[in-house]
């Protein structure tokens, strides 16, 4: 029986990349989505070619959307082995001109969202003993950003969630660990100029931008049978750019 894999924010970027690289290893595919893209229907077709996809619209943010989507998954495949909290965004400003909405709606996505798709799969998983629950954090969250204390809040607090859920669900056989990326290609970095490429690329040991394979290899490996044992971490994906 195939796996099933939900992915929130699945159309582009991130989502995109991690969906099509799980369907090659025969993951069936939940795509969650919030507005459609004229992608949308193009990801299905190829999807469909080797596995099956699903498409489900629900604003994560928004405690009963994200229970409608897990809802869906669970009835429509039977089971969910793999839930990818990819979905988020960002509004950057500088702290003193950041609005309380500008902070909030950044949490709402990025923080809560994780959270209500967790505790909503949670449940089915600790009744299946066994679930892989993958979430999408940024090095952001580990050494914060100018302009960004929305989005390193959010971030930082996605870690926090990911060890504490990790702790809870363990003796259920369910995982949880966070990825954390640092820079990697993107229609955002496309538009960079030359000059701040190379800016950001001095700050990479490996002195060059990741690719958004390099973030879905890791969850692939992370969706394995063999490996059960690692939870409640956190790996960056950022060529060197924050150790410890």
């Amino acid at each position: 029986m195939a796996k099933t894999a939900v992915i929130t924010g699945a159309t582009k970027g991130l989502g995109k990349q991690i969906a099509f690289e799980l369907a090659k290893d025969g993951f069936e595919i939940v795509i969650n989505y919030r507005t459609e893209n004229d992608s949308l229907a193009q990801m299905v077709e190829e999807i469909n070619k080797t596995t099956k996809a699903y498409t489900f619209k629900a604003d994560i943010s928004n405690f009963d959307e994200a229970k409608a989507l897990i809802d869906f998954a669970a009835s429509e495949t039977g089971k969910i082995d793999l839930l990818v909290n990819n979905a988020g965004i960002t509004n950057d400003k500088l702290l003193v001109r950041m609005s309380e909405e500008d902070f909030s709606k950044v949490i709402d996505i990025n923080l809560k969202g994780t959270f209500n798709c967790i505790r909503h799969a949670s449940r089915l998983m600790m009744k299946q003993k066994f679930g892989r629950i993958v979430n999408i954090s940024s090095v952001i969250g580990l050494i914060g950003n100018v302009g960004q204390a929305n989005y390193a809040a959010s971030k930082a607090g996605v870690i926090g969630l990911t060890k504490s859920a990790a702790r809870e669900m363990a003796p259920y056989s369910v995982t949880v660990n966070a990825i954390a990326p640092g820079f990697i290609k993107s229609d955002m970095t496309d538009k960079l100029t030359d000059e701040i490429k190379d800016n950001i690329k001095s700050s990479i040991p490996m002195r060059k931008i990741g690719e958004s394979k390099d973030v879905a290899n890791l969850v692939k490996f992370l969706a394995n049978d063999e490996t059960g044992y690692i939870t409640g971490q956190v790996i960056n994906v950022d060529g060197g750019m924050v150790m410890y």
